[in-house]
């Protein structure tokens, strides 16, 4: 039996370990962000309350935002040589982020679980673009500093809501 290629010949001129290693990285990154995208959509489906309309068009806008990262980052996979690993299951048994509880519906509850969500996942970020550069990979560590710098702002939408 053929063994399955885990990666492709490129020109990508990243040495085959840090591509290897880079691959990795976006990967878990992909994992996370289609968690946290699925957590959002969660929230959108079941919010109650007085503000419900206006959560209702921001978790849909959030999601939105983390759908098209999850196409950069996948891109960024397969970019290097690797494969893009982002399926369901694969992202619900890699995911590094909380299960969302589904027995809360009210509105301070959900952008709560939501804020505490989006700064864990704002953290992985960081965390990646610290990898990326000091591996010296620019170009995921852009990737990931322009996802950071959306993401940062996502989490100040959502943390306004429960300020004051």
């Amino acid at each position: 039996m053929a063994k399955k290629k885990d990666t492709f010949e490129t020109r990508n001129d990243l040495s085959k370990p840090l591509r290897d290693t880079m691959i990795g990285l976006v990967n878990q990154q992909l994992a996370d962000t289609f968690d946290l995208y699925s957590q959002v959509k969660q929230a959108h489906w079941n919010v109650k309350g007085m503000n419900f309309i206006q959560l209702h068009l921001l978790f849909d806008e959030l999601a939105g935002r983390l759908s098209e990262f999850t196409d950069s980052i996948a891109e960024r996979a397969t970019a290097l040589g690797g494969k893009a690993m982002g399926t369901v299951r694969i992202a619900a048994a890699q995911s590094q982020l909380p299960e969302f509880p589904t027995d809360i519906v009210t509105e301070k509850q959900v952008v709560e679980v939501l804020a505490q969500r989006y700064g864990a996942y704002a953290s992985g970020v960081r965390a990646a673009i610290e990898t990326a550069t000091d591996d010296e990979d620019a170009i995921t560590a852009d990737l990931f500093t322009e996802i950071g710098r959306a993401v940062d702002k996502d989490l100040w939408f959502l943390e306004a809501h429960i300020q004051g």
